[in-house]
């Protein structure tokens, strides 16, 4: 459960990271933002002219959106943005550096694998022969035992359906390993559903003219694929892998279902798989994937599962077989020769609405940290995280966590017993500011750098050999699921645990010298954005000991749903195009979460001035709830934001902003009148914490 911002979607959600690997050949190093656009994100950005009350976001940045210009190679422009564009510049200099360290060093291995990205001229004179051994394993299935063989073998652990909230993977199935729903001493495999090339579900089956349009162009693009490797009659060959695709599709899971954790609460036992799951060998597929000793998986997506399996054993393997080398190749292009890279761009940059490739050095950054990172985050944070701003974060989240835990005890509606288990969660939440306690150790990885195909392939395997090797193993709370350079921030409601990485805590989202009002409009109610996501709508479901369980009295359950209908079509009434509307629902555990963060931290904010004597004025009330907006700053691109609201369980940042209109205090800090766009009535504004 994310925070999610836009730097965040485009470099970790599933179908973006395609993007991110259709790379230009040159390695330039030039800053995608000058120094006067850095200024102008974290600057006023008022505009006068738009009333509070009408429209919040646009008072609050207008002003700055009227002047900001998407870079060509971006989706989006914003504070996001900048922090991560920060981030990657300071990467870069710590994996320059790394090329340089002793050899055999955990340093070096980060610089080989760097070079070895940057290093076109090597990638284009190998051509396929790194791809080559997987292309005659795809060609050498010739039966099912085979087919399920190959699958087993490519299985990765490469989703996350509640913490990154990553649930996309080209791979027929994908593999989560965390600690069970209903046994918090053991960890456990989830399968999730896979297997598409486009973002979602919804991409294959809507009948809008846009998506229309895009199915015809993603067939011409698998066909060129497909010719790039040399598979006889392409565009054929194209035709029935989308028919493939597109039948796997309607079998899968809604983005509102996968967020729906009760439906996905199947356990089954290995030795069921057959007769519950028929077409696919599942013995041959697990002994492959190395999970034949886990005698029970949780299914995270039971419909989508037999489904896939179903066509395992009814699609014929010539099918199969083109499938298998379009989604090799399409997963690959960022280390294959520039005629994949130039076809993968020319395609989702039609999707994403991106005009040029990022400087190669942004897609290098990316990719040794997903390999290594947080080898590299052991140095980014010596390097831009000080000891005063970490004991300055944790102040922070013990005053919120004060702030919770004073809400709770005061609600009228909540009974005893409920009130009980909620203290419980708050006093058990562990919170990680900056950086993990314990180091992953990669010393078991093998790096060369001069080649970077092998590079990937032995970083995806090595991170699945650790993700099995977790079983049998006490689990591990502490663990994150973020490196501390990513700009983002995550609740893990398993572990019951809150991570925050170092990245996250730059300046305008936390500084060391801004005032109270600033940092808890900001940092703040992250902070308590990211707590609150232990009570919301799919957190309410984890007890303190990050089980399933449902610890709400029949009453107080109710009266939760009650007013999370109110916020949910609060966010429906949202329309940013005219054939489309946020969905309410879908993002309801994130909207849950903003409001209850916001009131947390304005509460924090008010007991931090009082702890240090000092008086709460009109002017900082406003200039909470600015730091708020600021917060929020973006830009995008209406094709991206289209998939946003499609596919991902949060709102577009212009919407969350406006989760003031729930806030008492923000109709008094801004004279916010009836009749005004955003005024609600006391009775309408929505209280849930």
């Amino acid at each position: 459960m994310s925070i999610f911002r836009l730097s965040h979607f485009r470099l970790r959600a599933g179908w973006l990271l395609p993007l991110l690997l259709a790379l230009p050949l040159q390695a330039s190093c030039a800053q995608e933002l000058s120094a006067a656009e850095i200024a102008a994100v974290r600057g006023d950005g008022i505009d006068r002219n738009t009333a509070p009350g009408n429209d919040f976001n646009r008072y609050a940045n207008g002003g700055w959106a009227d002047r900001a210009v998407i870079p060509a190679s971006k989706t989006s422009v914003g504070v996001f943005d900048m922090l991560a564009d920060e981030s990657d510049a300071s990467v870069l200099a710590i994996m320059r550096r790394a090329t340089q360290a002793a050899d055999g060093s955990p340093e070096r291995k980060i610089g080989d694998f760097f070079q070895a990205y940057l290093n076109t001229e090597r990638i284009q004179q190998r051509g396929l022969a790194p791809l080559q051994p997987r292309l005659d394993a795809i060609a050498a299935i010739n039966s099912q035992k085979e087919l399920a063989r190959y699958l087993g073998q490519n299985l990765r652990a490469d989703v996350d359906p509640i913490n990154n909230t990553h649930v996309e993977t080209e791979n027929l199935f994908g593999l989560w390993v965390s600690q069970g729903l209903h046994d918090h001493k053991k960890y456990l495999p989830y399968l999730l559903q896979g297997g598409l090339g486009l973002p979602d579900r919804e991409y294959y089956v809507s009948l809008n003219p846009k998506m229309i349009a895009l199915r015809v162009q993603y067939q011409h693009y698998i066909a060129a694929m497909l010719a790039l490797a040399n598979v006889p009659h392409p565009e054929l060959a194209a035709r029935r892998v989308f028919d493939l695709e597109m039948k796997i599709a309607k079998g899968h899971a809604t983005r509102e279902a996968t967020s729906d954790v009760l439906k996905a609460d199947n356990s089954w036992r290995r030795t069921e798989f057959a007769k519950k799951a028929p077409g696919l060998d599942w013995n041959t597929y697990f002994a492959a994937a190395g999970l034949e000793a886990q005698p029970v998986l949780t299914i995270w997506h039971p419909g989508a599962v037999r489904n896939s399996a179903a066509l395992a054993g009814s699609v014929s393997l010539e099918t199969w077989k083109e499938y298998l080398i379009f989604h090799a190749v399409n997963q690959r292009a960022g280390v294959l020769p520039q005629a994949f890279f130039e076809q993968k761009f020319a395609f989702y940059s039609a999707l994403s609405g991106v005009k040029e490739p990022l400087p190669r050095w942004k897609y290098a950054v990316s990719a040794t940290n997903e390999a290594l990172g947080e080898e590299v985050g052991k140095l980014y944070v010596q390097e831009h995280f000080s000891a005063a701003a970490k004991e300055h974060i944790r102040g922070m989240v013990d005053n919120l966590l004060q702030a919770f835990a004073r809400r709770v005890q005061t609600l009228g509606w909540m009974s005893p017993r409920t009130k009980a288990e909620a203290l419980a969660k708050i006093q058990n939440t562990y919170v990680g500011v900056g950086y993990p306690d314990q180091w992953r150790d990669y010393a078991g990885l093998l790096v060369a750098a001069d080649d970077a195909y092998g590079n990937r392939e032995r970083a995806e395997l090595f991170q699945y050999q650790q993700a099995l090797a977790k079983f049998g193993k006490p689990v591990d709370v502490r663990e994150w699921c973020m490196n501390p350079q990513l700009v983002n921030a995550v609740n893990m409601p398993l572990q019951n645990a809150i991570n925050f990485p170092a990245a996250y805590l730059q300046s305008p989202n936390f500084d060391l010298h801004a005032s109270d009002a600033t940092n808890y409009g900001a940092i703040g109610a992250t902070i308590g954005h990211e707590i609150s996501h232990s009570f919301d709508n799919s957190g309410a479901m984890f007890d303190a000991r990050g089980e399933l369980r449902n610890w709400w009295s029949k009453a107080d359950l109710q009266h939760f749903m009650q007013s999370s209908k109110a916020l949910a079509a609060q966010f429906s009434s949202y329309r940013p195009f005219p054939d489309l509307a946020v969905n309410g629902q879908q993002t309801l555990g994130e909207n849950i979460a903003d409001l209850a963060g916001l009131t947390a931290a304005y509460d924090a904010y008010h007991a931090s001035m009082a702890q240090k004597g000092q008086a709460v004025t009109a002017d900082t009330e406003r200039e909470f709830f600015l730091s708020y907006a600021r917060s929020f700053r973006s830009k995008v691109r209406d094709e991206i934001l289209r998939t946003i609201i499609i596919t991902n369980e949060h709102a577009p940042e212009q919407y969350r902003v406006q989760t003031v209109r729930n806030l008492d205090a923000w109709y008094q800090a801004f004279d916010v009148q009836p009749g005004q766009t955003l005024y609600l009535t006391p009775k309408d504004r929505v209280r849930i914490w």
